[in-house]
């Protein structure tokens, strides 16, 4: 009487052999996986000294939604206690509020005791246009024929970052955070007129008051959109630090949303100078995912 069982074969010893090949791997890898925020990556990746002041942090998403990034990077400097200058141009204050609540912070909070001052760039686009004419407001270049200069809306960044009085509330140092740049490209602002304005948000924020700037740009992979590709490649050679999150040459996948390129640029100490670090991701209800590419919890 012969059994039913099918004989064992090969193909299954070799499957389990390579499992346990790529457990090995993941385990003494030295990209091991990692979760928390990516400011915390950043800092763990960094073998020197930590010095995070006066930096310029460029973010950027190619072929797919990086305003996840925007997300934590919001919520650490809010936990971190640092005074923060939010110019969104993308979604409303109740949604960043609402994502910022499952990250651990409020926005509502924290604006009230004035530790976060906010510009509702949707908001404040259809306002501006019911203001009498003398009255100045940040972007009061969408009332202009041609928008050329984005002083009014450095100005705003600048009496918001300012110190305040010994009496109010002492925050550690400021931070401009923007989302997304990309949008006045869109609005009719020149790349120049952009870059100028990242400059001297730098001379101000970053040298003078000895803060940070994390600013989000979209990346349309258009070889015919030269002020994107002039206001990428402007920013990425300004920033000291780049994160790049790209979507899956493979397309779609369930447990892997999207790749995160590190990128130390030249400002950066000479041990860090120039070098990258490739990450793969899962965006989940409350936190950020990464790991070492080909190393999903999923696959092993």
């Amino acid at each position: 009487m012969t059994s039913s069982v099918p004989p064992r074969t090969g193909r299954s010893r070799n499957s389990r052999c390579w499992v346990r090949a790529a457990r090995h791997r993941r385990d003494s890898h030295p990209e091991r996986p990692f979760r928390g925020s990516w400011p915390e990556l950043c800092l763990k990746q960094c073998s020197g000294p930590l010095d995070t002041e006066g930096k310029l942090t460029l973010l950027c998403d190619a072929e797919t939604d990086g305003s996840f990034l925007v997300h934590h990077f919001l919520s650490f400097y809010l936990k971190a206690n640092c005074k923060v200058c939010f110019v969104a141009l993308v979604q409303t204050f109740s949604h960043y509020n609402i994502v910022g609540q499952k990250l651990g912070v409020s926005l509502t909070a924290a604006r009230e005791r004035g530790q976060l001052v906010f510009l509702e760039g949707l908001r404040s686009a259809v306002d501006i246009f019911f203001r009498a004419g003398g009255e100045a407001h940040p972007l009061q270049f969408l009332r202009e024929a041609k928008a050329a200069s984005l002083q009014p809306l450095y100005e705003f960044v600048r009496e918001a970052l300012e110190p305040v009085d010994q009496g109010a509330a002492a925050w550690k140092r400021p931070v401009l955070l923007v989302d997304d740049l990309s949008v006045l490209l869109s609005l009719g602002v020149g790349a120049v007129a952009v870059l100028d304005f990242i400059h001297y948000c730098r001379a101000c924020v970053c040298c003078r008051l000895q803060g940070n700037i994390v600013a989000l740009v979209h990346d349309s992979g258009d070889a015919e959109d030269e002020e994107s590709d002039v206001l990428l490649n402007g920013l990425s050679h300004q920033s000291h630090l780049v994160l790049r999150a790209e979507g899956l040459a493979t397309g779609f996948c369930r447990d892997v949303h999207g790749q995160l390129r590190v990128l130390w640029r030249t400002p950066s100490p000479p041990a860090q100078r120039g070098r990258s670090l490739t990450f793969q991701y899962k965006i989940q209800d409350k936190s950020v995912s990464f790991f070492a590419k080909g190393l999903s919890p999923a696959v092993l």
